[in-house]
């Protein structure tokens, strides 16, 4: 039986190591991109504009 003593503040520090400050902006920008897109975007307009791209590129979806 193993045993795991591995703590959030332990898996951050790790995280803190391996990841370059270039790196996590990106992360950080690309969540709150994510972010802005699904709560400030309403659903219908994203879901038609997504629907006439696939017509667009040929895909059948209906």
């Amino acid at each position: 039986m193993s045993t795991n003593t591995d703590t959030v503040a332990d898996r951050f520090a790790t995280a803190g190591a391996q990841f370059d400050p270039l790196t996590a902006l990106t992360a950080v920008a690309l969540v709150a991109a994510l972010g802005f897109t699904l709560l400030f975007m309403q659903d219908p307009l994203v879901h038609e504009a997504l629907h006439d791209f696939r017509h667009g590129a040929g895909i059948i979806c209906h």
